[in-house]
């Protein structure tokens, strides 16, 4: 059955020959009563048929759809899917199909889950998922209904297919080209049909990702390939820590290095302008500057797990509480207690950051590769003193993010901004990050401890349950904080504890919120929360099968007979990973073992399997990695596919060796030399499964992430005996 979807206006925009559609429906927002998901909530609390679509599709007297995405694309295949869901209701060729990045808008952009313009949170597709469909069929319908004023028939006779329209009657053809100028003249319908899933002929299908030909053939534009006549380069030398300040700078010898054209102090640090990067770099080795470190933050990783480990010991800030645990635990026989430490992880993405701004008398450009426009806009707006849409944004391509350009106080862009305008415009200014820039004075996935308690019944499950949780909140002081903290509870900072599925009959969870004590720089890391509470409870759960001495996935099935869906991708898991069958053995000694975990984050449900084989040494290698996702409806299966295998290999990096340390307040990593990400000879095969559902689409560039490291820790029990409580796993199996 078609879906009607209503639509109450149309904004028109007239270029050359061809039709321009802008589909707009009022905000899900505009009454500002329900809450928004942020980053780590996936617009949870948008109410099911709630949609804003405000989508452009144009359609060019050359037969060329043009798909402008409000969503960045970098590297997760979202140009994609949203292709997918305008080419799926206009039955557009998929080979004339392409896609442009939007700029701020937050008139036609909006986030439909955050009420503002931005990618994150796994948040594309799903909110994206009527929007653009919707978009398409009402391009389709201007299509046809152009088609029956020109050729006097019943619109209701005309088919479409591949960017052609036709009535066989009178064997009568034209394409979108054709078309496209009669079209742009029709009225917008008041309403249009969405396909049946049954009529799909894109959605669910594997087709060519858009970004692949540009990224492969060098003809892709990522910030760091633009330049302009008369740009010059700025790098920027930050305190060594964090809350520092300029005191005082000696810049002769870097204005003396021949290129180097400007040195101005700006609110972050000092600023060396030249003709090109290695020039500008040179000019900041040069600098002689002496900081005011005063009142910055002077402390170190081991002191911050001392106090963590403190803190674990008090009851902090009730998160959930069901039944009374503390009786339960006073009558036991058998509990089981175990603590989880997690350190500062850096997004250490492919891309360092980059920005570059022509300022003008009286408006400014930006190119970015752009993951928050508006925010990002605005805050540009603020530094240059102008109004909001005097600040034009040009979207590129990202390099990779991890949800380091969805930085709330713009940190970079506010950074050039200060630049461009220290010099007065006198010419473009593109800042360059080195990664060293961001490894050591970025911002990062904040430290977190958890405390857990079981109390065991005589069948073995538990009867009582209890999360302690100790981090700073990556929301408190954000644009977020409004509707994500609440009562001092950062969602950010519980969910996959708060919201555990398991059915334990007395529960509590709470919270210590640190940001006060430790005044590090932290912000969205891919998965958020998640990727330290689903670790503490998929390990801990894994410990109460063994005290049961019963089947891990049995036990987990035991306690989910009322979230069908995490049950679901458990059997699954199980089932394609032969959980039942023995591993083949190893040799000289080495032993194997299979771990497995499920976590649900983003609206989406994920389990693995893990098989790692452990030498004598205590050396081990990931041999196999399973994976089921239940997503709703796949709109891309490959693009699905290599989000989870992504997700995989990021999490495998963090869980061997991630970690960023800090001591007297400075970071001790600096690149990939002693912050390793993971070679692709230390990637294991791959196995992605996924569930045929009806549900709408939900997240799928982050929910690969959290289950990955729970099941290799289980994995590393199962062959050794040993439990590792405490990431990255480093040389644990050796000690």
């Amino acid at each position: 059955m078609s879906i009607v979807t209503k639509v109450s206006r149309r904004d028109f925009l007239k270029a050359g020959a061809g039709l321009t559609l802008a589909v707009s429906i009022p905000s899900v927002f505009a009454n500002n009563k329900l809450k928004a998901g942020g980053p780590g909530l996936a617009g949870s609390a948008v109410e099911a048929g709630n949609f804003a679509p405000n989508a452009f599709v144009t359609i060019g007297s050359d037969n060329t759809v043009t798909v402008i995405s409000k969503h960045l694309e970098m590297g997760q295949g979202v140009y994609t899917g949203l292709a997918t869901l305008v080419a799926e209701e206009l039955d557009a060729d998929w080979s004339t199909v392409k896609v442009e990045g939007a700029g701020a808008s937050t008139k036609h952009y909006n986030n439909l889950f955050w009420g503002a313009q931005g990618t994150g949170g796994s948040t594309a597709i799903a909110n994206s998922f009527e929007q653009m469909r919707t978009a398409g069929a009402t391009a389709r319908a201007m299509l046809v209904n152009a088609a029956a004023a020109q050729w006097k028939v019943p619109a209701r006779e005309i088919t479409v297919s591949n960017s052609v329209v036709s009535h066989a009657k009178s064997n009568r053809k034209a394409t979108f080209g054709e078309l496209a100028e009669a079209a742009s003249e029709q009225t917008v319908p008041g309403e249009v049909n969405l396909k049946d899933p049954k009529d799909f002929k894109l959605i669910g299908k594997t087709a060519p990702r858009k970004d692949s030909t540009a990224k492969t053939n060098g003809t892709a534009m990522f910030t760091q390939d633009m330049k302009l006549p008369g740009m010059l380069v700025a790098v920027v030398a930050h305190p060594p820590k964090f809350g520092g300040t300029v005191k005082n700078v000696d810049d002769k010898a870097a204005r003396a290095i021949a290129g180097v054209s400007d040195v101005v102090t700006i609110p972050s640090g000092v600023a060396v302008l030249a003709t090109n990067y290695w020039t500008a770099k040179k000019g900041r080795d040069a600098l002689n500057i002496e900081w005011d470190l005063s009142t910055a933050y002077k402390g170190s990783s081991e002191q911050i797990a001392v106090d963590y480990n403190k803190l674990l010991g008090k009851r902090g800030t009730v998160v959930r509480q069901d039944g009374d645990t503390e009786s339960q635990f006073a009558r036991s026989e058998r509990t089981v207690e175990s603590d989880y430490h997690f350190p500062f992880l850096a997004h250490a993405s492919m891309e360092p950051l980059n920005c570059l701004i022509k300022l003008d008398r009286d408006s400014a450009e930006v190119w970015n590769g752009e993951q928050m426009q508006t925010a990002d806009q605005a805050a540009v707006a603020g530094v240059l003193g102008l109004d909001p849409e005097k600040v034009k944004l040009n979207m590129l391509y990202a390099g990779g993010s991890f949800g380091r350009r969805a930085n709330p106080q713009a940190d970079y862009l506010v950074e050039t901004a200060h630049i461009v305008k220290a010099i007065g415009g006198k010419a473009p200014v593109k800042l360059v990050w080195s990664r060293e820039d961001d490894m050591k004075g970025g911002y990062y996935r904040p430290v977190y401890a958890h405390r857990l308690r079981a109390a065991l019944g005589k069948n073995g499950l538990p009867v009582a349950w209890e999360n302690r949780i100790v981090g700073q909140s990556i929301a408190k002081g954000s644009p977020f904080e409004g509707f994500l903290v609440k009562d001092g509870v950062d969602a950010t900072s519980v969910e996959g504890s708060s919201n555990l599925p398991y059915q334990i009959p007395n529960m509590l969870v709470d919270l210590h919120t640190t940001n006060e004590q430790v005044r590090v720089p932290i912000q969205w890391w891919r998965a958020v929360g998640s990727t330290h509470t689903a670790y503490a409870t998929e390990v801990f759960v894994d410990e109460l099968a063994v005290q049961a001495k019963q089947d891990p996935v049995k036990y987990r099935a035991t306690l989910l007979t009322k979230h069908p869906r995490h049950a679901g991708v458990l059997k699954l898991v199980a089932e394609k990973a032969g959980w039942n069958k023995p591993l083949a053995p190893a040799g000289d000694g080495a032993k194997r073992g299979r771990g497995i975990a499920v976590h649900e984050s983003f609206n989406s449900f994920v389990a693995q399997v893990v098989e790692v084989t452990v030498q004598k040494d205590g050396n081990f290698k990931v041999d196999r990695v399973v994976c089921a996702v239940d997503c709703g409806v796949v709109v891309n299966p490959d693009v699905v596919k290599a989000q989870m295998e992504g997700g995989i290999g990021f999490a495998l990096a963090a869980a061997l060796t991630g970690e960023i340390t800090l001591k007297d307040g400075e970071v001790q990593q600096s690149n990939y030399h002693d912050y390793p990400v993971l070679r692709i000879n230390e990637m294991p095969k791959v196995e992605v499964h996924m569930v045929q559902s009806g549900e709408k689409p939900t997240g799928v560039g982050e929910p690969g992430v959290p289950p990955l490291a729970p099941a290799l820790a289980n994995a590393l029990f199962n062959a050794t005996g040993k439990r590792i409580r405490k990431l990255p796993i480093g040389e644990q199996l050796k000690a």
